[in-house]
C-alpha cells in the first residue's frame, strides 16, 4: 500500500525485452538503501516486486498484464519516473490510501501553465469515469491529486498542480498526447460497485419503490 506521496523521481537505467516480460532497472539512488528483495514498490504508481538490488539500482521484472495496462511498457532508458516506498503501519499518510493497482491510463488533452500553478485535463476512459468525482481522490502517475474538474459528457478529468507536485512528479514534465496512469479511489469504486450491484437485484429495487396509499 502507498499515500500517493511521490518520494522521489527516478531515471530507468535498463529497458530490457525478455520472454513474456520486461526488466527495468531504476537507479532509485538513496531510496534504495534498505531496500528488500520482494519488497513493493510504486513506480509511476505501479505496485512492482523488487528482484535485484545493487548499488542503488532497484530492478523489477513487469509482466505483459501490466505492460498493457499502464505506462511501463513505453518507457525507454532516460525516461524518468516516480518512485514511492510502500508505508509503514504508524506512518503519516499525508495524501490517501493508494494500492499501486493501476485502474487505467488517461492521455493528456491540454497543458496551461500560469503563475504557481500547472493545469493539466485529460481524456479518461468512459467505464471509469463512475468513479471520478468534483473534488475526490485521485492517484495520477502515483501522485495523489484532488480532481477539479470532471466532464461526464466529454469524458474527461482536470488536475491543477502547485509548485511543489510541478517539482517533485514526473506531471510537472508532461507534453500533450501523453499517456498517464490513473488509479481510482478504491472507496469510490467499492460504494459505485456495491450500490450498482443491488440496484440491479428485483429484491432490493423493490423495496426502494415508493408505495402511495
Amino acid at each position: 500500500m502507498f499515500t500517493g506521496i511521490v518520494q522521489g523521481i527516478c531515471p530507468i537505467v535498463g529497458a530490457d525485452d525478455v520472454p513474456s516480460m520486461r526488466r527495468l532497472t531504476v537507479d532509485a539512488g538513496e531510496l534504495a538503501e534498505g531496500v528488500q528483495l520482494g519488497a513493493s514498490v510504486a513506480i509511476n504508481g505501479t505496485c512492482l516486486t523488487v528482484t535485484g538490488v545493487e548499488q542503488g539500482l532497484v530492478q523489477f521484472d513487469v509482466i505483459r498484464e501490466t505492460l498493457s495496462l499502464t505506462n511501463l511498457g513505453a518507457l525507454r532508458v532516460g525516461d524518468l519516473v516516480n518512485v514511492e516506498r510502500s508505508f509503514r503501519v504508524g506512518d503519516e499518510v499525508g495524501g490517501h490510501i493508494v494500492s499501486g493497482h493501476v485502474s487505467g491510463m488517461v492521455e493528456v488533452i491540454r497543458v496551461e501553465q500560469s503563475t504557481n500553478e500547472l493545469n493539466l485535463r485529460f481524456s479518461a476512459p468512459p467505464e471509469l469515469m463512475k468513479y471520478l468525482l468534483h473534488k475526490g481522490f485521485v492517484s495520477l502517475d502515483g501522485a495523489s491529486l484532488t480532481l477539479a474538474s470532471v466532464d461526464h459528457v466529454l469524458n474527461q478529468i482536470g488536475v491543477c498542480l502547485i509548485p511543489e507536485t510541478i517539482a517533485r512528479t514526473t506531471l510537472g514534465r508532461v507534453d500533450q498526447g501523453d499517456q498517464v496512469n490513473l488509479e481510482v479511489d478504491g472507496q469510490t469504486q467499492a460504494i459505485v460497485d456495491t450500490v450498482e450491484r443491488l440496484l440491479a437485484e428485483p429484491a432490493w429495487r423493490d423495496r426502494l419503490v415508493v408505495r402511495v396509499p
